[in-house]
């Protein structure tokens, strides 16, 4: 499910390695959020920090729930979703309350945050549309994800603990094998060098393409990157077929 008009596979890491400021920590609140105007009934979601930094808002998730709102609004009827490292599910919710889903999506994280998901997914009535669950990464996936074998995964923001970097990376690993179709849709901001050090070694475990954005030459700028990730054994057979054809 990656854009038709995506540009070719982001070949050269060449980006400064300045570090960027982790985001304001935010006080208990709950506010709305309609993505530019691209939600017509605006998201409703609650932020805190007492169990985690995941109870915020932060950039990539902005970036890459307009991406899907933009470009995904029509075309994910028949997908199976499941957002990694969803915080409050911010991405994640404004995928089902805004685009046109026919099975519930997934929005998960650690215990810690299970329940601000419920929530948020509360606050805006998506009870039908929306389930949280639990997702540690690094660990066996569970039944639930096993049978909802995922083909559409969002993750925005979850490289920022460099220590849970092998973890996240064994669990998209774990995800592309039990759906080789699978596409992650993968957006971070850049923060520090080993964000960067993570990138690499997703490229040589997976292909990583830099998706087409209207929006790109601004949250570029922010140091803010966004990316299709999908397993090499895809890629290959999609060239066999090509070259077979």
């Amino acid at each position: 499910m990656l854009s038709d008009n995506a540009p070719p596979p982001f070949e050269d890491l060449n980006v400064d390695v300045d570090l960027a400021p982790l985001p304001a920590m935010k006080t208990a609140a709950t506010a709305d959020f309609d993505f530019s105007g691209l939600l017509a009934q605006p998201l409703r979601l609650h932020e805190d920090l007492a169990n985690g930094c995941g109870g915020q808002t932060w950039p990539a998730g902005f970036v890459l729930g307009k991406h899907m709102l933009r470009y995904h609004r029509d075309d994910l009827r028949e997908a199976r979703i499941l957002e990694l490292g969803a915080g409050g599910g911010l991405v994640g919710l404004a995928v089902a309350s805004g685009c046109a889903t026919e099975r519930p999506l997934f929005v998960t994280d650690q215990l810690e945050m299970f329940e601000l998901m419920k929530r948020n997914i509360g606050l805006n009535g998506l009870e039908a549309k929306a389930r949280a669950a639990i997702l540690n990464w690094g660990e066996p996936l569970s039944q639930d994800v096993i049978d909802l074998k995922p083909n559409v995964i969002l993750a925005a923001d979850c490289v920022y603990f460099e220590p849970a970097f092998p973890l996240l990376l064994a669990t998209m690993t774990d995800l592309l094998a039990l759906c080789p179709s699978a596409t992650i849709y993968f957006c971070f901001k850049k923060r520090r060098r080993a964000d960067m050090h993570f990138l690499k070694k997703a490229q040589k475990k997976f292909s990583v393409v830099e998706l087409a954005d209207e929006d790109r030459p601004v949250f570029s700028r922010e140091g803010l990157f966004l990316f299709g990730i999908t397993s090499k054994t895809r890629t290959s057979s999609n060239n066999t077929t090509s070259s077979s054809s």
